[in-house]
């Protein structure tokens, strides 16, 4: 226990330096959280340059596979349906080959990607059906550590104290046959001693290891996850939950810039916030952790979310239940004291009739209670997102107040600035010179200056607002603006959209155009899209403001 507190000690001054307190790590998370869609987006865009290769003509089978695998690899912890197909395809590229190291590697990839969606069975049928066949020796410590995994995974979804031993135990055997196969100082050498030690109750190894690949500089961000997940188990052995998330915070971080959907990280960070009383953190993890199990398609991850999520909702009910209850209480001794200040004498002697109103009140309201405990959470979602949309419009609103306020006040000096100049001129009798100086009036300058205007004010809200548009739209329809330009005809009609102007008729007022015209810039728009017309407008109203 001593060399543990000791080895904790020098490794906690070692992981401290980047690891800042609980507050700032949590508003990095919440920071993150937003992001999670353009790092998705991008992840999506690299994907499909990397298709576009596929079907080049004269490619080697060799190079076809590597292709193929290349893709596999970006899918494998962003997505099982399109991960398995291109681990199918691996495979059937592999027999065609006719090559036993390729057919090796492709089941591999099968078995990987079948155990992360948790389909243990299928996947012990194709880690068996390699010990048939001899496995290349580049590959031997990948094979063993995949059945180490499946071991591991079986001994955390039984989760008793009858199978998940015999499950650790036959993990830890296959890890010491892959561990004979990595090269020492690679991630993998490293990483799975501190696995095989922490799964042998040694956290003072486990963490020295883990430790010492935490403070590299040239781990990738799936590595740093992996590492700061694992690494925080063996903090929360030891009681320090503090530490703990604090590493479960830097690991869903780096999970989410890497857009891995396959992971744990955030769903133990959930729980261990929601252990601490931080509910709304709680909340928003276990929210994220249910979309990327649907998502990724992982069945075991949506049998672990399912056992948290009650306990954080019910919670976050009864907070919110136990606030009304005192705000309401607050605010009825506040009025009794007024009324009694103004009108003691009258409501004593309403009381007697209150009384019994009260009681036939109580009654009707004991039987409705049922009924309103069940309609309560919906209830409280809905409030949730009408706030939202509210603390939104609000936004909006000031924003817009202030933007025509500012140009009403330019427009009234111009105007007053004319209203002088043609006086002057009336009195100096130059007629001829007002017609000059009315004919220098531009309209449709100032029509484009006020366009601007809106535009710079309505990016100033929706800063990502063309590129949330873009993302709507199939890749080779994307909207390219030319130079100088903010928005174009078509993003103007659907920001109006999102300011409100929901009227066809007043878009066409506002931009000059007439009616028709704006339903078939809409409608060319929409064509584009990648989603049905009518989610295409609500996708739009979805977008947040900064």
């Amino acid at each position: 226990m001593k060399q543990l507190l000791i080895c904790l000690s020098l490794l906690a001054t070692q992981v401290q330096v980047a690891l800042a307190n609980n507050d700032s790590l949590l508003t990095e998370l919440d920071n993150t959280i937003r992001l999670t869609a353009s790092f998705d987006a991008a992840r999506i865009k690299e994907i499909d340059q990397m298709r576009q290769s596929l079907g080049a003509a004269g490619q080697a089978p060799a190079e076809v596979f590597a292709r193929h695998e290349k893709i596999y690899e970006a899918y494998k912890i962003f997505n099982y349906d399109s991960a398995y197909s291109y681990a199918m395809k691996l495979v059937r590229i592999a027999a065609d080959m006719n090559d036993a190291g390729y057919r090796v590697a492709a089941t591999m990839k099968l078995s990987f990607i079948l155990l992360s969606t948790g389909l243990y069975k299928e996947t012990h049928d194709s880690l068996a059906s390699l010990s048939r066949q001899v496995i290349p020796d580049s590959l031997k410590g990948d094979y063993y550590a995949l059945w180490g995994r499946y071991y591991y995974d079986l001994a955390g979804y039984a989760n008793d104290k009858y199978h998940s031993v015999d499950y650790d135990v036959h993990g830890n055997h296959f890890l010491d046959s892959a561990l004979a196969w990595y090269q020492p100082g690679s991630f993998e050498h490293d990483y799975y001693y501190g696995l095989k030690y922490f799964k042998q109750s040694d956290r003072a190894e486990a963490a020295r290891f883990l430790g010492q690949l935490m403070a590299r500089p040239d781990l990738t961000q799936h590595q740093l996850a992996l590492t700061a997940s694992t690494l925080s188990a063996v903090y929360q052995q030891i009681g320090d939950i503090d530490q703990s998330i604090d590493l479960l915070v830097r690991a869903t971080v780096a999970d989410i810039k890497s857009s891995t959907k396959e992971t744990v990280a955030i769903f133990h960070l959930a729980e261990l916030l929601y252990k601490k009383g931080d509910l709304r953190h709680a909340a928003l993890c276990i929210e994220s952790a249910i979309a990327n199990a649907a998502f990724y398609g992982a069945r075991q991850r949506k049998v672990q979310v399912s056992s948290i999520l009650p306990l954080i909702e019910s919670e976050r009910i009864n907070g919110m239940e136990k606030q009304r209850s005192l705000l309401i209480r607050y605010a009825t001794v506040v009025t009794l004291l007024v009324l009694a200040l103004v009108v003691l004498t009258w409501i004593i002697l309403r009381q007697v009739k209150k009384l019994k109103q009260t009681q036939e009140a109580l009654r009707a309201a004991n039987v409705a209670q049922q009924a309103i405990n069940q309609q309560l959470q919906e209830s409280n979602r809905q409030l949730a997102e009408v706030n939202e949309k509210l603390e939104e419009a609000n936004k909006i609103k000031e924003e817009y107040i202030g933007y025509f306020f500012n140009m009403d006040s330019e427009f009234y000096s111009k105007i007053d600035k004319i209203k002088t100049t043609i006086e002057q001129k009336l009195q100096d009798k130059r007629y001829e010179d007002i017609r000059f100086f009315l004919n220098k009036i531009d309209a449709r300058k100032e029509k484009n200056e006020l366009l601007l205007s809106f535009d710079k004010i309505f990016l100033k809200l929706f800063p990502h607002f063309v590129q949330e548009v873009n993302t709507l739209l199939r890749p080779e329809e994307k909207i390219v603006l030319r130079d100088g330009e903010l928005l174009n005809t078509d993003l103007r009609i659907f920001a109006l959209m999102r300011m409100g102007v929901a009227d066809p008729e007043k878009i066409a007022s506002i931009l000059e155009y007439s009616v028709k015209t704006i339903y078939s810039y809409k409608s060319r728009v929409k064509n584009k899209a990648l989603v049905p017309g009518d989610e295409f407008e609500e996708r739009i109203m979805q977008f947040k403001t900064l």
